[in-house]
């Protein structure tokens, strides 16, 4: 055993894996592959677990502040849920505005690390389109980074297309693409 504690590369340590958690431990537990998820609303009550798992999906300097969170979560115009595992830890979350023109506009969607690639965003795609169509939106847009070729491809496989390139669009100076869908 001693051996075999010797090798382990560095973020492994009792079977856990290292991440940057929210400033309190930087140990997290990696889900078991049958984990069980839950959605639920989200609501500002969530507002500090939320913007700490953004911290965590956005680590290139386009997380949202605290206080673009408190406007998004407390806005009447707002449709947003979070995936919850089993202990009511946030997995992931989806936050989306209903425009006047009645066109859904998804802000945002992150997905903790260590749950992804585990079908989490899709469901909550499907959650928040069902929450739009339930206040009569019928057309749904969304911006994504054009070098995030994954996060294109899940969207495409929705069923949203790429309508429009957006030059500079992040504050990085990075290209973004309008993608729609109609519901």
């Amino acid at each position: 055993m001693a051996v075999l504690k010797k090798f382990r590369p560095k973020w492994w340590l009792n079977g856990r894996q290292s991440t940057e958690l929210d400033g309190r431990s930087n140990i997290a537990l990696v889900p078991p592959v049958n984990a069980r998820y839950d959605v639920r609303p989200l609501t500002v009550s969530q507002i500090d677990e939320c913007w700490r798992l953004d911290q965590r999906c956005f680590v290139d300097g386009e997380a949202y502040s605290r206080d673009t969170f408190e406007y998004l979560l407390t806005a009447p115009e707002s449709v947003s849920y979070r995936m919850v595992m089993q202990n009511g830890a946030m997995a992931g979350f989806v936050i989306g505005l209903i425009e006047p023109d009645h066109t859904g506009h998804i802000t945002t969607i992150g997905i903790a690390p260590e749950h992804r690639r585990r079908r989490l965003a899709s469901s909550l795609m499907a959650t928040i389109e069902n929450g739009f169509r339930r206040r009569l939106v019928r057309i749904v847009r969304l911006e994504v980074r054009s070098s995030n070729l994954s996060a294109q491809k899940l969207y495409s496989s929705l069923g949203y297309s790429v309508t429009q390139r957006l030059p500079k669009y992040y504050s990085n100076g990075g290209d973004g693409l309008l993608m729609v869908k109609s519901l």
